[in-house]
């Protein structure tokens, strides 16, 4: 969301914008009352988390969760025991500016029932049953602790949404159908429960994504009453993903085949979190998976992997080289697919985000470019 500067709301002690519909429960409701003592200040420019514990620090703390920076609140399902950062961050707070801007993506009105997929620390369900009322909210939480802990943070806030203790892929049927529907972590398939659950005309909002890239674009859907849904992707995101889809990274084949090699002379887009290459390039190659390995020359190599069939590619750039190496094993030609995937990016433009859109029926999902009529096969 980007809002004019006539439209921010800025009061002292806010470094976020937030929209006028939403003023009222953001200064009502400080994020500071629904994080641990022991948190994990997370630092975007550089990836890495710090340790902050109330305990010993309440200034740091304080600034920590008044901040407008992601906090992690959990390390590896909670096996992590400790103040150091764990291996994989599993539950966090988001970014106060990007929570604002889901919420006013949302596109709620009072009277409205929402069902939120992940409840995290219960920050963002207590804004929401600020907004519309606690019997108007449900949350669901797949982890026993974080649901628990959510559960007595909202209470001791003064809030009482309805908290279940679930797996989110399966909705909430006792409470649909619902206006709207707003996940917090990344998807990779969008559940057909969700759409079942949703009145037609009603809004799921989600970041949605492909293993390829990674990282995510909010979409927001429009329900159609068909079993479908369709609409476009506002603005890149980064969210941890939903634990039935995190992504199982292949290994390499078994040795026995052989290796092909050849030359490219293509020239490897930038591959950032937010760049716009991934993200378009993985609604073409939604079963690919890749990585980028530096080396100490300088050079790059990209490496493809198949999630379907054994079968890797590996690609090593050099700069001031035009032409460079290719080397790859399998039944799939994936670099091949990766060069095409390539064409049709600089064909149409370059596009990113704004240009992109998701349809999703009940025979899976497909991408598209401007409008639902020109699928991204």
């Amino acid at each position: 969301m980007t809002l004019a500067p006539e439209q921010e709301d800025r009061p002292p002690g806010r470094s976020f914008p937030v929209a006028d519909a939403w003023t009222s429960a953001f200064d009502a409701v400080p994020r500071s009352l629904f994080l641990p003592d022991l948190v994990w200040a997370h630092d975007m420019a550089t990836g890495k988390s710090r340790p902050v514990d109330r305990t010993t620090d309440e200034a740091g703390w304080l600034a920590a969760a008044a901040a407008d920076i992601p906090i992690v609140t959990q390390w590896d399902d909670g096996e992590h025991r400790g103040a150091e950062p764990g291996t994989v961050p599993t539950s966090s707070a988001s970014m106060p500016s990007l929570v604002a801007s889901m919420l006013d993506d949302l596109q709620v009105e009072p009277g409205m029932r929402v069902l939120e997929q992940g409840t995290g620390t219960g920050w963002n369900a207590a804004l929401l049953a600020h907004r519309l009322g606690d019997a108007n909210v449900t949350t669901v939480e797949i982890d026993p602790g974080i649901s628990a802990r959510a559960r007595t943070a909202l209470t001791s806030a003064g809030y009482r949404p309805t908290v279940v203790r679930a797996d989110g892929e399966s909705g909430h049927p006792p409470g649909a159908p619902y206006d709207r529907i707003i996940a917090t972590y990344g998807l990779r398939e969008v559940p057909r429960a969700w759409i079942e659950q949703t009145k037609p005309g009603g809004l799921i909002l989600a970041p949605f994504g492909t293993h390829y890239s990674n990282a995510d674009a909010l979409v927001r859907l429009t329900v159609t009453g068909d079993g479908a849904a369709s609409g476009p992707f506002l603005q890149p995101v980064e969210f941890m993903k939903m634990r039935s889809q995190r992504l199982r990274r292949p290994q390499h084949p078994p040795g026995g085949g052989s290796v092909a090699e050849s030359t490219t002379t293509a020239v490897l887009p930038p591959h950032g979190t937010f760049d716009p290459f991934p993200l378009a390039a993985g609604l073409r190659l939604r079963d690919v998976v890749h990585a980028i390995q530096p080396h100490d020359d300088g050079a790059r190599t990209l490496w493809l992997y198949s999630l379907t069939t054994p079968a890797w590619a590996a690609v090593t750039f050099r700069d001031g080289e035009d032409v460079h190496p290719v080397r790859q094993y399998g039944g799939r030609r994936l670099w091949e697919d990766f060069e095409r995937a390539l064409a049709w990016w600089h064909e149409e433009g370059e596009p990113g985000i704004a240009r992109l859109g998701l349809t999703v029926t009940p025979d899976g999902w497909r991408a598209w470019l401007d409008n639902a009529g020109r699928p991204i096969r």
